[in-house]
């Protein structure tokens, strides 16, 4: 069967290790399974001692066997391996080529040496194949094998104890207990006749060997009996490796997965004629062996299709269950390392796993690094998010930015230790640190975004309160203007602050913060109020025009003024302009704290008081010739002495044609008013018209038609309104008249004819002059197209006398 010729060569006879052969040989047993449950038995001897027989029937293997009709001969080349079928635990047999062969010749043992030394280096237990008629001899062929076994002996460095199995085979009659005490005699004399190194000089050869002897007849001659007895030994080779078994010391065996790289890097030490270490190659195999195993397992994770998924996912979102599923991997592949490298050297196989595993934890770190950025992110929008709404419902601000913070710490170390591998002891306390300042930076955001919010919503109230109701105290510009501001400055500010502060309240700033926010706001509304200083100041000029034309061209009452000759212009230009340098004085300066100064006096003795100010200057001094006012420092000053100066010439400039306006109108009126003729021509008239005076009195009825000739004049004179049409002057006056006198003339002749055509009633006989006065004054009234109305009634005087009724309807 396939499974009874198993058997591959391992080393040619060239010396040459079989790599490839091996390797197959070692799959098709699966040895690589049996971590220590496996024994590897070897057997050495003369050439043609009956050794691949021996072997065949003891494990029943498929050694080829020399054919004994060719002639005795080398059957078995180099060494062979094959697999003992049945027996308990997986046992490899060896087969090597026989010693003292005429082959090789008898100078060339080098080889028998060389494999000598593999067996013991690799052989649980050594069958030593020897024939019985040789025992006691001096030179017999088995004293050189013992030989050569001692000496390689002495080439391993801390050897494991082996098990020599002596095979006397053609067993004669002589009992084996008394073959057995001349064997181990001899057994000690090549020992005690080897020689040792120093340490190993009075080492006894138990420390080295456990020998058991055993004899199995003649094959040839005794077949049965020769098949009974190997079937016995057979027995000795099931669970060889228990303890009290052939195989009882297992200190150096070789884990079964590296058995084909430790034969052959032993081989190419032997070779290289070098001293063999054992416990140097364990830990060298050990060291190769676990390499290979962690590597194997490495790749092994790298391609799992569950790594590669969980990768990819934690590369996009939070992963649940992240710790649990890749600590999950990282167990299987560990275990799985720890199960085929559990028989190699402890501290090799400690050491490259834990290489591995830190192979492991840095393929994997940046998918946990990845895990805990996006936690951290997460937490942080989330963070944000509630935080947000914790604001906005009207949580106080440090309230919620504590439970806020506490919360999603809280939340970001439960993800962390989802996140957590159970192989790893990663700190994610730098991540935590990060998320923290995150937090931190964000709170000082909004908080700074809050509080600007705040003080703002402080500023625009200090704005309306304070710019508009400055701006109409500045107007006025009297002498409790600017205590007036200050009262007002002080009430406002004080709402504000006490407003911004229990607002403030929430937020448990320091008490250093809320003082300099609080003196922010102070400075704020104080700064308020001298912008609008300054701004009334850059026009205090057209501020100062106004103030003089209300009171210049407005009497006390607020009603407009008629120059009619009466008013003391000089006066009431005085007291404007006083009033309008008071307005310059006001704004000359920021007043907001008490302190007094002078500014008001020395404009008024510069400006107004020119005959002060002439004495003033005659001595070389002029008060307003300087840059800045004693007592009022530069940061307050708004309107500097030479700058009022200026200001002043302007203003008296462009004021100075009301004035003169106002003068013209005045002396326009008296001429307008002045009817009488000069004195002097009414002492001509009367002197040059005594004699007509003295006729008018001799004959009475001239008095009579000079007073129809006045009632018509003055009917004319009212109708014509010549008084209007002259006050624009003379030219304008005769060509108005030369339009109106003919349609006047027509109009009242008209009115009289009608009047004396209408018959008279009994009852207004005696009111017929009242009448016809009254008809003649509509008459005329309703058919002008004067402007004046307030005269179409009646005909009444110049200075307001009682109405008189025309005669000439009598």
């Amino acid at each position: 069967m396939a499974e009874e010729s198993c058997s591959v060569q391992l080393i040619d006879g060239d010396g040459e290790y079989n790599v490839s052969g091996v390797e197959s040989f070692m799959k098709t047993i699966k040895l690589a399974e049996c971590g220590l449950s496996y024994a590897v038995v070897s057997i050495m001897g003369p050439q043609s001692s009956g050794k691949s027989t021996l072997m065949n029937h003891l494990f029943k293997t498929n050694f080829r066997e020399m054919d004994a009709f060719k002639g005795r001969s080398q059957t078995t080349k180099g060494i062979w391996m094959a697999r003992g079928l049945n027996i308990e635990p997986l046992t490899i047999i060896m087969d090597l080529e026989g010693s003292d062969g005429r082959e090789r010749g008898e100078d060339d043992t080098a080889f028998e040496k060389q494999s000598a030394l593999f067996a013991l280096a690799v052989s649980d237990i050594v069958l030593i194949n020897m024939w019985c008629h040789d025992i006691g001899r001096e030179q017999a062929a088995n004293k050189p094998l013992l030989k050569t076994v001692f000496q390689v002996m002495m080439r391993l460095f801390s050897p494991r104890k082996t098990t020599l199995l002596f095979v006397i085979r053609d067993k004669t009659r002589t009992p084996l207990e008394n073959l057995e005490p001349i064997l181990r005699e001899d057994i000690q004399k090549i020992w005690d006749g080897v020689p040792k190194p120093q340490a190993h000089k009075d080492t006894p050869l138990s420390e080295f060997f456990n020998v058991e002897v055993t004899a199995l007849s003649s094959y040839e001659e005794k077949e049965e009996q020769f098949l009974e007895q190997v079937a016995n030994l057979r027995q000795r080779f099931n669970h060889s490796i228990a303890p009290g078994g052939l195989a009882g010391d297992r200190r150096g065996v070789v884990p079964a997965s590296g058995f084909s790289f430790s034969a052959q890097q032993i081989w190419r030490v032997i070779k290289e004629n070098k001293d063999l270490d054992l416990p140097a190659h364990k830990v060298m195999v050990a060291t190769v062996r676990c390499e290979e195993i962690a590597n194997e397992k490495l790749a092994n994770v790298t391609a799992n299709e569950d790594w590669i998924e969980l990768d990819e996912a934690v590369q996009h979102d939070i992963v649940p269950g992240f710790g649990k599923k890749l600590s999950a991997i990282l167990e299987k592949c560990l275990s799985d390392y720890d199960a085929e490298a559990f028989f190699f050297d402890e501290g090799v196989r400690t050491s490259k796993r834990e290489q591995l595993e830190s192979k492991l934890l840095q393929l994997v770190n940046p998918a946990y690094q990845a895990m805990l950025g996006h936690l951290r992110t997460k937490t942080l929008d989330a963070f944000k998010d509630a935080f947000e709404k914790a604001l906005t419902r009207g949580d106080a601000f440090a309230i919620a930015s504590r439970e806020c913070t506490e919360a999603f710490l809280a939340k970001f170390d439960k993800g962390c230790e989802d996140a957590n591998i159970k192989q790893a002891n990663w700190d994610p306390s730098k991540v935590r640190d990060k998320l923290i300042r995150d937090i931190d930076a964000e709170i000082l955001f909004v908080r700074s975004t809050k509080l600007s919010e705040l003080t703002e919503k402080y500023e625009n109230k200090l704005n309306k309160a304070l710019k508009e109701p400055v701006e109409a105290l500045l107007e006025t510009a009297g002498d409790d203007t600017w205590p007036a501001i200050r009262k007002l400055l002080n009430k406002e500010t004080k709402v504000a602050v006490s407003g911004l502060e229990s607002d403030l309240a929430g937020f448990e700033l320091d008490q250093a913060t809320v003082d300099e926010l609080l003196s922010k706001l102070e400075k704020y509304a104080r700064s308020v109020v001298e912008n609008k200083a300054r701004e009334e100041a850059s026009r205090v000029v057209i501020r100062m025009k106004d103030r003089f034309s209300t009171l210049f061209s407005r009497d006390p009452d607020s009603m407009p003024r008629v120059w009619t000759g009466k008013e003391d212009i000089k006066a009431i230009t005085k007291t404007a302009r006083s009033a309008s340098m008071k307005l310059l004085s006001t704004l000359a300066a920021i007043r907001l704290d008490e302190e007094k100064d002078d500014i008001e006096n020395t404009l008024s003795l510069a400006l107004v008081e020119t005959s002060k100010t002439g004495a003033i200057k005659d001595r070389g001094l002029d008060p307003l010739a300087s840059s800045t006012w004693e007592t009022i420092p530069n940061e307050k000053t708004l309107i500097t002495p030479v700058q009022c100066k200026n200001m002043w010439r302007q203003f008296k400039s462009e004021t100075e044609f009301t004035v003169t306006q106002a003068i013209s109108a005045q002396e326009a009126h008296k001429r307008n008013n002045n009817w009488l003729p000069p004195p002097w021509a009414i002492g001509a008239m009367f002197i040059l018209g005594f004699n007509e005076f003295m006729v008018l009195l001799r004959n009475p009825l001239w008095l009579a038609v000079i007073f129809v000739a006045y009632l018509v004049g003055k009917a004319m004179w009212v109708q014509l309104d010549i008084t209007s049409d002259f006050r624009h002057g003379f030219l304008s006056g005769v060509l108005s008249l030369s339009t109106k006198f003919v349609p006047t003339i027509m109009n009242m002749l008209k009115k009289l004819a009608e009047e004396g055509q209408r018959p008279n009633a009994p009852d207004q006989q005696q009111r017929a002059p009242e009448m016809n006065s009254k008809s003649f004054g509509n008459g005329v009234h309703n058919n002008m197209n004067s402007s004046s109305s307030s005269t179409s009634s009646s005909v009444t005087s110049s200075d307001g006398c009682t109405e008189i009724s025309s005669p000439l309807k009598q």
